[in-house]
């Protein structure tokens, strides 16, 4: 069996994974959203692009890909498919605009912005941001303009929502804690259970299979009631600081005229987004009586914690913030895997359809 990590590469992956822990502490401190991840995925990048020696080998990438997906599916909600039966109305619009979103932004960015397929709807996608970038980095799109265009969003969001929030009444609130996580005999089963299932969709030719098959064999286990408790906390900052280096990593080499493309497809992409979402919560706000405010954080696109801190600030039904982004993501977690495998198929096509350049 290979080595995770050959000899050659040891001190250079250890800056990279310093870099994306200094980064990830630093964002963290500060209070950004998802900052282990984005913190170290910047940090990385900043480096990668200043010329650092950054390096994720293909072995440390594997284990990454493992720790997503059983990231994503034990942070899924062991009641979230009862919860579909809760706010009908909110539920349909946040379906309805998650369709929207994708299709709109995915649609400006390949026309507009000229981008492939993988990279404009994987840009696309409202959240999930480990789940993206871990399949992005498998080689579906241009992890690195994804990275560019998610981090834009989330930044965005951080800034217009307390903004939006200034002019409400404020309340406090202790949000809660969770005290029960998975302990070292489920962790070793259920890292055993994603690898095998990761094995099985690579097999299988399922685009980003380890990735897939790990979040699909966590949900299935969670759903299914083998196991009700938390990832680890060190586990998971872990988790995001693999990540954020893996994304940063992608950026050697890259040149200030795709930065700014990316950046300015970002910027029109996450107002749309924001758009998309305030008329759809206006048009609830007139069918339920609840607070525009409330309706607003529950379909907002993406920064889970960030969303319900301000939601406990803001006296708002938690309840209702927490459930809409639980679903939202367990929607994104079968969408996004089955517009891959649509982009992989139309590529595929049209590769099949093109005609051979002449001799």
């Amino acid at each position: 069996m290979p080595a995770l990590i050959s000899r050659s590469d040891i001190l250079p992956v250890l800056l990279t994974l310093a870099i994306a822990a200094a980064g990830g502490g630093l964002a963290t401190l500060i209070g950004l959203p998802a900052g282990w991840l984005m913190g170290g995925a910047l940090a990385v990048t900043v480096a990668a692009m200043m010329g650092a020696p950054v390096r994720m080998p293909d072995g440390l990438r594997n284990v990454a890909f493992v720790l997503i997906g059983m990231s994503m599916g034990a942070s899924v909600a062991p009641d979230s498919l009862s919860l579909l039966t809760s706010w009908p109305i909110s539920l349909a619009a946040l379906a309805i605009e998650l369709v929207i979103i994708v299709a709109a932004t995915g649609w400006m960015l390949t026309k507009v912005f000229k981008l492939d397929a993988g990279t404009a709807y994987l840009s696309s996608f409202p959240g999930h941001l480990s789940f993206v970038m871990g399949i992005a980095a498998t080689g579906v799109g241009n992890s690195r303009q994804i990275v560019i265009i998610q981090v834009i969003r989330i930044l965005m969001l951080t800034i217009a929502v307390p903004v939006g929030a200034v002019f409400l009444p404020i309340d406090h609130f202790a949000p809660p804690v969770t005290e029960d996580f998975l302990g070292p005999i489920q962790l070793v089963l259920l890292a055993v259970g994603c690898v095998v299932a990761g094995l099985v969709f690579i097999w299988l030719k399922v685009p980003a299979g380890m990735v897939l098959g790990a979040m699909a064999a966590a949900t299935a286990a969670k759903l299914g009631g083998l196991y009700a408790e938390a990832m680890p906390v060190p586990l998971v900052v872990g988790t995001f600081i693999l990540t954020g280096a893996l994304i940063g990593s992608r950026f050697v080499g890259i040149t200030r005229a795709e930065f700014m493309a990316a950046a300015k497809g970002g910027l029109i992409a996450t107002a749309m987004t924001v758009s998309i979402v305030t008329v759809m919560a206006m048009g609830v706000a007139q069918l339920v009586d609840m607070p525009f405010g409330q309706i607003w954080l529950g379909l907002s696109p993406g920064a889970l914690e960030g969303m319900g801190a301000l939601g406990i600030a803001l006296g708002y039904d938690t309840a209702f913030i927490a459930a809409h982004h639980v679903i939202r993501l367990l929607m994104l977690s079968f969408a996004i895997p089955a517009a891959v495998v649509l982009i992989r198929w139309a590529e595929k096509r049209a590769a099949v359809e093109t005609p051979p350049p002449p001799p």
